[in-house]
């Protein structure tokens, strides 16, 4: 960590402090700004670079080694394009091997190269993750030239004149731009992704804020039609289409920004009676349409390994978590309860209202990766649309 580069470095990042982490450059060859966070998931490194709830952000992996078992068609989880709606950059501590997967259908370093992705392998991730636990997620670019030629000042100049992720509306890019159905189920061995129903139990709208595909997957195994609708579509809209159920979907950015136009619609969707489930950013701004407020978090939860309780029950869950905004849980208002709390710093994880159909978590039941200990979250979201 110093501004004297040593041979042979190829990739740097550079903090807004003037930190200097040193390494060894892979995929896109240039740069790209954003907030460092740490996931401390061991597998499903493609499902991770691919949730759009890490737009804007650059993702340092705690798991040393990545790019084992390869890229494949099947395990993306946006819709959108690359890195202009997912992570933009990766950091790794060993440089991304070549893989051994039969389900590989090519590596890592390519297809980050592909995606518009920036690498960096070869730095101590340990002294990363320990700096983001004991300061924050800061600011950053990340950088790769195969020359080594680096502007250090120039670098540093550009992290640190980033505004953050704090007050900005990301949904609005990460959201389709036209209502779409889906017709795809979860994976199962051998056959692979599940047929739908030919006979749907209901039809289910998503309120697209930056969705993966596996939360769709899971809808459609519950026997769910769906119909997938931009992020600025309106309450009357939806209902237009005659729901059985509503999700909102995960996505990325402030809660708060995008909450200014979507949570006067999810209030009115809440006030309709129809059965309502938010994941993750959809759980936050779920919160803000009841009267709650959200706040930036210092470290965040990003991981696949993350203890959850759930005090309806008392059982405890462990589960992927993704998200650097939380729930405010004392600003919850009278009627909404709060159903779970993370145990790693007792934040929110789940809130339900007492007299409708409504609830919410902040981890991700669909999983991929991780854990399916809150898949029945589905099932739950379908027993209260089954009435």
């Amino acid at each position: 960590m110093t501004d004297a580069l040593l041979p042979g470095c190829t990739g740097v990042l550079v903090l807004a402090d003037g930190t200097v982490f040193q390494g060894h450059g892979t995929g896109l060859v240039g740069t790209a700004v954003g907030e460092v966070c740490f996931n401390t998931a061991m597998t499903g490194y493609q499902e991770i670079l691919t949730d759009p709830s890490y737009m804007g952000q650059i993702v340092t992996f705690t798991f040393p080694h990545i790019g084992n078992v390869g890229v494949n068609l099947e395990d993306t989880e946006q819709f959108g394009d690359g890195a202009v709606t997912a992570a933009r950059g990766a950091v790794f501590r060993d440089a991304p091997t070549a893989p051994a997967n039969w389900r590989a259908q090519g590596d890592l370093s390519d297809w980050l190269a592909r995606r518009g992705v920036v690498g960096l392998s070869g730095i101590d991730t340990r002294a990363l993750t320990r700096r983001i636990r004991e300061q924050g997620m800061p600011h950053a670019v990340i950088a790769h030239d195969p020359a080594g030629a680096f502007d250090l000042p120039a670098l540093r100049a550009r992290a640190a004149a980033w505004s953050g992720l704090e007050g900005l509306d990301l949904a609005k890019d990460a959201t389709c731009r036209q209502s779409f159905t889906f017709e795809e189920g979860l994976w199962h061995w051998p056959a692979g992704y599940a047929a739908p129903s030919p006979t749907p139990r209901f039809h289910v709208v998503v309120v697209d804020y930056g969705v993966k595909r596996n939360i769709l997957r899971s809808l459609v195994s519950i026997g769910a039609r769906l119909t997938v609708v931009p992020a600025a579509t309106t309450a009357d809209e939806v209902l237009a289409l005659k729901p059985d159920g509503v999700l909102l979907s995960n996505g990325p950015g402030d809660p708060a920004a995008t909450g200014v136009y979507a949570a006067p619609q999810i209030k009115a969707l809440v006030a309709s009676g129809v059965p309502v489930f938010g994941i993750c950013l959809g759980h936050q701004m779920l919160a803000l349409a009841l009267g709650a407020k959200t706040t930036k978090m210092e470290q965040g939860h990003h991981g696949a390994n993350h203890p959850v309780k759930d005090l309806q029950t008392g059982k405890v869950e462990i589960v992927s978590m993704n998200h650097g905004f939380t729930v405010d849980r004392d600003s919850l208002p009278e009627g909404v309860i709060e159903t779970h709390i993370s145990l790693f710093d007792g934040t929110n994880a789940g809130i339900a209202l007492k007299d409708r159909p409504v609830f919410g978590v902040q981890h991700h039941p669909e999983a991929s990766p991780g854990p399916t200990d809150s898949l029945y979250l589905f099932d739950r979201f379908a027993a209260l649309m089954a009435g």
